[in-house]
């Protein structure tokens, strides 16, 4: 049965797949705490009545999870009164630059081959598996900072679906909540009005072509496989998500405790 996700988010104009995470069950029967625990892409276009409706949020710290390439491409996340930037990049500074410059001003050719016969989806499977084996002092850091003081908290990356999406996704883990409505939330970054703008260089004829919206597809979607992917990589690698969060993210049971209160009902 599918978990029903509320429909809290506004309008924005400038920033990307925002919504609150609250409403969502825990198997304790506790839900999320709707106001403390936010998503979205990134901020570095938001408007002034953007940047004012966060503001009205009562943020503590915004988690922002580009690295230096995505931040030259987009800019800085714009300035909000009060609250901390805590920049964690969750793939390397210049990883994927030229992958992504192929991406925007690559031909047919090119793009056939980069992304061709699946190899665009098996490079995202390929980086959510890399993500949650070797990032775990960042998701570490996160987890820790949210059970000491920083809710209400918002985490971004570029498009707000894969490295805030797998640490959303880690979060809700670590407080209990089921799988089911993870995927669920994950899944909700496929939303037309949440959608990453794709951009290309060239004409609308040749470069939105239909053959290359296919071909560009599989690293603008949020596919049940790819959290399948990452979830799978914590059962292999650690056993299991209470080892994971124990052993990979040193997370304490007193810890893990402390994160439930701030984010649970």
């Amino acid at each position: 049965m599918t978990q029903q996700i509320p429909s809290t988010e506004p309008e924005l104009a400038g920033v990307r797949n925002f919504r609150d995470v609250g409403g969502l069950p825990a198997a304790d029967g506790r839900r999320v705490r709707h106001g403390v625990l936010f998503r979205s892409g990134h901020l570095a276009h938001a408007t002034d009545e953007d940047a004012a409706f966060l503001s009205s949020l009562g943020l503590h710290t915004v988690f922002d999870f580009r690295n230096a390439a995505d931040q030259k491409l987009e800019g800085p996340d714009v300035e909000l009164p009060g609250v901390r930037n805590v920049n964690l990049p969750l793939s390397d500074p210049a990883d994927g630059a030229e992958f992504w410059k192929m991406v925007r001003d690559g031909d047919i050719e090119q793009l056939r081959t980069l992304l061709g016969d699946g190899r665009a989806a098996g490079r995202m499977i390929a980086s959510y598996r890399t993500i949650i084996r070797g990032r775990t002092a960042e998701h570490s850091r996160v987890l820790h900072s949210l059970a000491e003081d920083s809710v209400p908290a918002l985490m971004h990356c570029a498009a707000g679906k894969d490295r805030a999406g797998l640490s959303v996704a880690v979060t809700l883990l670590a407080v209990g909540v089921e799988r089911e409505a993870i995927l669920a939330d994950y899944l909700e970054s496929n939303a037309k009005h949440r959608r990453y703008k794709v951009r290309r260089a060239g004409s609308a004829e040749t470069a939105y072509t239909p053959e290359v919206m296919e071909l560009l597809s599989p690293l603008f979607d949020a596919r049940e496989e790819y959290l399948a992917a990452a979830l799978e990589t914590i059962d292999e690698t650690w056993g299991g998500v209470d080892p994971y969060l124990e052993k990979g993210l040193k997370l304490a049971p007193e810890t893990r405790e402390r994160l439930r209160e701030r984010l649970l009902d």
